[in-house]
Parts: C-alpha cells; structure tokens; sequence
C-alpha cells in the first residue's frame, strides 16, 4: 500500500482499478481550521495514455498496480485488416509479442527498426512499450530554407524522417542525415552522422 504522501512524479499507482503515472503533483495547505490538507496529482493512465487531473485527501491509500517493465526491441511492422501492427521481441527470452495503433497512439511515430523499448506489463499482458528519452532517426526530406528566416532568432527548418515524423531542424542539415530526437518534446537535439 502507498499514501499520497509518497506520491512524486514517475511513481505508479492503482487508481479506479487502472494503473496510472503520476505526472506531477502538488499539495494544498487548509485555510479553515479542520478542514483536510488536499493533494492534486496529474496522472496518465498507463493503459489509455488518458491524462487525467484528480484531488485527494492527505493519507488516501492506493494499492501498487500489478506492472513489470521488460526490455524489449521493435522489430518490424505489418499492414494488418486496416491497421498497421508492430512487431517487438523481449530481449530477455526473445519472446514476439505485438502492439496495436490504438495500443502505441502517438509512440508509433518514433519506432525505428532495433529501438530498444520498454515493454509495460499489466496483469501479465503486454499492454504498451515506454520510449527512450532520445531516438535516433533518419531524415528523409528538409525543406529549403533561406538565411532571412531568422526573425525569431532560430535559424531553422522543417524537416520529415522516415517514420513520418516533423521536426525543426538547422538549416545544415540535409536528407540522409541521421539526427538526435528528444521523444518528450519532440525537439532536434543534435546530428549523429551525415550522408
């Protein structure tokens, strides 16, 4: 069992019979004498991606949810009855298992052939992976841009990967390019390799 008083951000916890992350947190001090001290916590199913905002009193017990989290590697993916399913490997037993579009929702745009992932186990099923902070991606297309394009200071471009995905990258930069990408912002972090 864990109390709101162990709440901090990363920590899962059991809530409403689903796991949840918690996001961030925050507590609020009575201003009426008796009344109970409050903790707002931000939370993100683990299950959903559904984040929610919840309020609950000091010392409110939760159970710990059943989670395991294994190293796996995205292998491939397949065209399959109108979606596309992903392929992963359990880099412990080397084990397949498979994840559905509304199983990754948004992770897919970062999946490139051998990412290491961690695979969320809920209940003894593989319910999602969890991103590395940084991916490692091809680009297939930049856009031109112009040395007058600096009015906010940046001097960047958009640019596509092979997955799909957009981002702002410098103006150096060109197609073949291998670049650094920070999964939680989406932002360029630096070049790996040029073509």
């Amino acid at each position: 069992m864990i109390t709101t008083s162990d709440f901090k951000k990363g920590l899962r916890v059991e809530v409403d019979g689903q796991p949840w992350t918690v996001v961030s947190v925050t507590t609020q001090s009575p201003s009426a004498r008796g009344a109970a001290t409050l903790v707002k916590a931000r939370l993100k199913n683990v299950l959903s991606g559904q984040v929610s905002d919840r309020t609950f009193k000091a010392g409110e017990k939760f159970q710990v949810p059943d989670l395991e989290m294994c190293a796996a590697q995205y292998l491939y993916s397949m065209p399959e009855e109108g979606e596309t399913v992903y392929y992963f490997m359990d880099t412990s037993s080397y084990e397949q298992f498979f994840l559905r579009d509304e199983d990754l929702a948004d992770q897919a745009q970062w999946l490139v052939e051998n990412l290491e992932v961690k695979a969320v186990v809920y209940n003894e099923r593989v319910v999602g992976i969890e991103l590395p902070q940084f991916v490692e991606m091809t680009l297939d297309m930049v856009e031109p841009g112009s040395r007058g394009d600096t009015a906010s200071g940046a001097v960047t471009t958009t640019a596509t990967t092979l997955t799909g995905l957009r981002v702002q990258v410098p103006l150096y930069m060109s197609a073949g390019d291998v670049v650094r990408i920070d999964t939680t912002s989406g932002t360029f972090k630096d070049r790996v390799s040029s073509k």
